[in-house]
């Protein structure tokens, strides 16, 4: 059974290393460091203490490549802009703004259209991933997501 505990302390700073020279980002790096132990903290019971630095490394990088992955797979949307300025904003009256606009949006959807939303966007599950959750197959959640965009790029652009 591994120490990870101590594997932590030893190899952190090597693991957090090769994070940032895929990564290139601090945050992004410190979360798949992070999730990088997290792995070999579940499979502990399963793996030797042979060879932790190489283990670690190889977890590290996989970890990095699907961080990568998973941005190539959702780049930049149109209006993630307007999300991150309302996420940030302190303004009160933008917020209430912002409100009326997502309650304007989803207010002819489904319940489980806003499920679908976070699921894929928020929280960043792969369209495979969404589709499973909420008991649809892919193509109806493409097609579900892609009304909900073009419905909310029309509301937005009412509002301009």
């Amino acid at each position: 059974m591994l120490d990870v505990e101590a594997l932590y302390k030893k190899y952190g700073p090597m693991v957090l290393r090769r994070c940032r020279s895929l990564l290139g980002d601090e945050e992004k790096a410190r979360d798949a460091m992070q999730d990088s132990f997290v792995r070999l903290l579940r499979r502990k019971d399963d793996l030797t203490g042979e060879a932790p630095s190489s283990l670690l490394y190889c977890i590290a990088t996989n970890v990095c490549l699907n961080v990568i992955r998973a941005e190539k797979r959702r780049p930049g949307l149109p209006g993630d802009e307007l999300i991150d300025r309302i996420a940030g904003s302190d303004d009160v009256e933008a917020l209430g703004q912002a409100r009326g606009l997502i309650d304007a949006v989803f207010e002819r959807e489904e319940p489980s259209t806003r499920t679908m939303a976070v699921l894929h966007y928020v929280d960043g599950f792969t369209l495979e991933e969404t589709a499973c959750r909420v008991g649809l197959s892919v193509s109806g959640l493409r097609k579900r997501l892609a009304g909900l965009r073009e419905r909310s790029r029309i509301l937005m652009e009412e509002g301009e």
